[in-house]
């Protein structure tokens, strides 16, 4: 989107584009997660993001009436692609953005140059986005750290909550213990809630998915953290290949996690 000639903008601007195969797999997969998530996840809510700014910044000038007025043209079902291969929008202020997405399929792309030049061990890490196949050079499965959530070692050093065995799948996490902000002693994440169009407030601490490829990894972990677990679990029972572990905060201020029955055989001691 920070590219005035990317197919991304030429969409969000209603400019004539020829779209390519990365937009129609990151938007189809975006579709399929929308549906599946009941509209937790939606790239469609690009000027709900915009309005409050990188980092918050833009907080103070955020008002009931902003998101009131914003909402009506945010909406994963007011985009499609139709038969004809172009974008059809309900309103043509209708804009996306795909951070909660992208970095996954990046590792997918990368991952299949890899395999077309016949590479049959890789790691590969996007912002936190892991694709993995093979071993790794001790030959066993590649080994991922999932940190704790204490907001003390930000900058210091990462203390590990979980240590994944990772062969032949892809892993996300999102979450909001490194990226939120405090109002009224309440922890909202960065997360935007596409339904309210505030910040998160969630029971999801962190959430680390795995599946068969990054993309969907990607765009659960974001899902999760916006529907909160109970909503999360309901929802990956009904969802094939995609295994889920949450960290949650608890009112002593300890943290517990929960995992789905697949999860485990990931886990390792070290």
């Amino acid at each position: 989107p920070f590219k005035k000639n990317s197919v991304i903008s030429k969409v969000n601007n209603n400019e004539p584009v020829e779209l390519d195969s990365f937009f129609i797999n990151v938007f189809n997969k975006s579709v399929e997660v929308s549906q599946n998530s009941n509209g937790y996840f939606d790239i469609t809510a690009s000027p709900l993001i915009n309005a409050w700014g990188f980092g918050f910044h833009n907080m103070d000038s955020v008002t009931p009436e902003l998101i009131d007025s914003l909402k009506q043209f945010v909406g994963y079902e007011k985009i499609a692609i139709n038969s004809s291969g172009e974008v059809v929008k309900t309103d043509s202020r209708v804009q996306i953005n795909t951070s909660a997405i992208a970095k996954g399929y990046s590792c997918d792309v990368i991952a299949n140059l890899l395999e077309r030049h016949g590479v049959e061990d890789y790691m590969i890490e996007i912002g936190g986005e892991v694709s993995a196949k093979g071993v790794n050079e001790k030959g066993i499965c590649w080994r991922i750290g999932v940190d704790k959530p204490n907001d003390e070692i930000l900058f210091i050093e990462h203390e590990l909550q979980t240590i994944i065995s990772l062969c032949n799948k892809s892993l996300a996490t999102s979450g909001n213990y490194r990226n939120y902000y405090v109002k009224d002693g309440k922890k909202y994440a960065h997360t935007i809630n596409p339904k309210t169009g505030y910040p998160t407030e969630t029971d999801i601490l962190g959430a680390t998915v795995i599946a068969d490829d990054c993309m969907t990894a990607d765009a659960y972990a974001t899902a999760f953290v916006a529907m909160g677990i109970d909503k999360s679990v309901e929802t990956a029972k009904e969802l094939d290949g995609v295994e889920y572990y949450f960290i949650f905060g608890n009112e002593d201020g300890s943290f517990g996690t929960i995992y789905s029955e697949g999860f485990e055989q990931f886990i390792s001691e070290k």
